[in-house]
């Protein structure tokens, strides 16, 4: 083109060439995305959000111990990368009140001092558990709503309502310089919610109008067809329970924090003229906590103190209680072993256990459910008969919210391995590019801009374990040690020394735990006190003893009698006593 035409040209589209320089010029942000928990398990979720220096944190959550994790109460992620980068840190957004995404909190918040953003029933929810940690946090919650603007440094968070098994519960819109990054947290689609409005589905509707470069939600029933069934169902399920209970005393285990259902219970209760007690510390302070901000409604002559049960007939009481996962210091749990001191079960009893046990628990239910069925009681609690629901998305529900949302980038999250490929499939079945769907592993940093993601380095991450009041100081050393314990047994070699010329003056004795029956195994015990004596005295008349090494090499000998004559390798643990 002459250039008297290209100037003409120039002046003509003059706010379009402006434009194209400004793109040119503009440099590309990206935004970081750096998951704590949450990715290949379910519970722990917790991840971070960085852009142009600015952090803010999404969940602090805690998950289960494992068969293989013996005497651990709990499992949190670890906080090390928080810590390291406290004052880049905005704050925290809690997306809902179960334990999974609130659990870890009052840890967190006993090593940095940061502000917290939740809903009116999550903060009242996170309120109780700071009160159990005994934790005044002095950082303020602010309570957020759908549709407020949270300005986290250069990032703002929007809150979006969605339907869980929980009310109060969000996902969020993360509108950053990078672009929007949108995160589900747990949510369905239950279009006849029994409290409030459906998921706001408009609102992720118009994000993915104007784009959104990445999207995070949650997988956890990735692998069911069809759609979740609504809250409502249960309700009907119940009324049909209470009406076959007959004269029998209703005990229904749930969540604590799973108000939508206690209030049904509550309902019911009423329509049957039925007086309503509460069981387990955690039932107690939640339902107490959701009368008083609102959540939960009932006559006031309804619910009763646990002690005044006694002074009814069983027809007329319901006993709603903890221990649906079957948790060893549960009410439940109590009730199915005759250790409660308030409660007893028998044949008067009519259970009703409406829960889904999480992957792992259901050994502890099956015993629970055994332990109150040979005290005479009827137990519901099989899946057949709709006692529960899932809080969480199915297929259907899960490809609608991608075909609304319409992002660049896809990352499953929330679920084990298994769910976060099913969703990946899902998501590229919806015509998300195969490249564009990143299945991500706790720890790694996300970098993602308009070009694409890329995988940085690791950071620090993993699982801490809290064993009472011990935080971290169980590992994988104390967790061998145990596993080691549970299967084999511990004996212990005991012997005495003069503590100035270091001659043996008696023993060694052996002392057995968990290996065998000392009683009935005389001859094994004598073989390995003699495989313990011949090493000390081939030791005895050397000036100088390395106590360390002769341990060592009793350790050596009594193992490998104890193994040769029962195949067993208990733990050998030599004691030298000087006196």
């Amino acid at each position: 083109m002459p250039k008297a035409e290209q100037k003409k040209y120039n002046r003509k589209n003059k706010y379009y060439h402006k434009k194209q320089n400004s793109i040119k010029e503009e440099p590309m942000e990206s935004i970081r995305l750096i998951p704590l928990g949450g990715l290949n398990e379910i519970g722990k979720n917790m991840t971070v959000y960085e852009c142009k220096g600015d952090m803010f944190i999404v969940d602090c959550g805690n998950t289960f111990p494992d068969s293989e994790m013996f005497g651990v109460d709990l499992v949190i992620p670890d906080f090390s990368y928080v810590v390291e980068n406290k004052d880049k840190i905005k704050g925290i957004i809690i997306t809902h009140g179960h334990e999974d995404h609130i659990g870890a909190l009052p840890y967190l918040l006993k090593e940095v001092n940061l502000p917290v953003y939740a809903t009116r029933l999550t903060k009242g929810l996170i309120e109780n558990k700071l009160s159990e940690h005994q934790l005044k946090s002095p950082a303020e919650i602010t309570v957020i709503r759908p549709g407020d603007r949270i300005q986290m440094g250069c990032m703002t968070v929007v809150p979006i309502h969605v339907n869980h098994s929980i009310p109060d519960a969000v996902g969020l819109a993360i509108e950053s310089p990078a672009g929007v990054v949108i995160t589900t947290g747990d949510f369905k689609i239950d279009y006849t919610p029994p409290q409030g409005e459906t998921t706001d589905l408009s609102t992720f509707a118009k994000y993915g109008s104007e784009g959104v470069l990445a999207f995070l939600s949650d997988s956890t029933n990735a692998e069911r067809r069809g759609n979740s069934a609504s809250e409502k169902t249960v309700g009907k399920s119940f009324e049909g329970f209470f009406e076959k209970a007959g004269n029998k005393r209703i005990i229904i285990a749930t969540f604590a924090s799973n108000i939508y259902r206690i209030q049904q219970i509550l309902d019911l209760a009423v329509q049957h003229k039925r007086k309503v007690a509460v069981s387990g510390r955690s039932m107690m302070n939640n339902i107490a906590m959701a009368f008083e901000l609102g959540y939960l409604t009932a006559p006031e002559n309804i619910v009763i103190e646990p002690e005044k049960v006694k002074d009814y007939e069983p027809g007329q009481i319901v006993l709603i209680t903890t221990g649906s996962q079957g948790e060893p210091l549960s009410a439940l749990a109590r009730m199915a072993g005759g250790t409660h001191r308030q409660f007893s079960i028998g044949p008067n009893d009519f259970i009703i256990i409406s829960a889904t046990p999480i992957p792992g628990n259901e050994k502890m239910v099956t015993k629970v459910v055994n332990g109150l069925l040979k005290q005479g009681a009827d137990v519901i609690y099989e899946s057949m008969y709709d006692v529960h629901v899932s809080g969480h998305a199915c297929q259907e529900e899960l490809k609608l919210m991608l075909n609304l949302v319409k992002p660049q980038y896809f990352i499953p999250v929330h679920g084990e391995y298994k769910h976060l490929c099913k969703h990946a499939m899902l998501a590229e079945g919806a015509g998300i590019p195969k490249e564009n769907i990143i299945m991500a592993n706790t720890g790694e940093v996300l970098r993602i801009d308009r070009k694409g993601i890329t995988v940085e380095e690791s950071i620090t991450s993993g699982q801490v374990l809290v064993d009472g009041y011990g935080v971290g100081d169980v590992g994988s050393v104390v967790l061998r040690d145990r596993r080691h314990l549970s299967q084999d047994g511990i004996v212990v070699v005991v012997f005495t020394v003069d503590g100035y010329s270091d001659q043996l003056l008696s023993g060694p004795d052996i002392i057995s735990r968990g290996f065998v029956y000392v009683k009935e195994s005389e001859a094994l015990i004598s073989e390995a006190r003699m495989a313990a004596r011949r090493v000390i005295e081939k030791y005895e008349h050397y000036d100088y003893k390395d106590w360390s090494v002769i341990k060592s090499k009793i350790r050596d000998q009594v193992s490998n009698v104890l193994y040769k004559k029962t195949k067993r390798s208990p733990m050998v643990l030599p004691i030298v006593m000087e006196v």
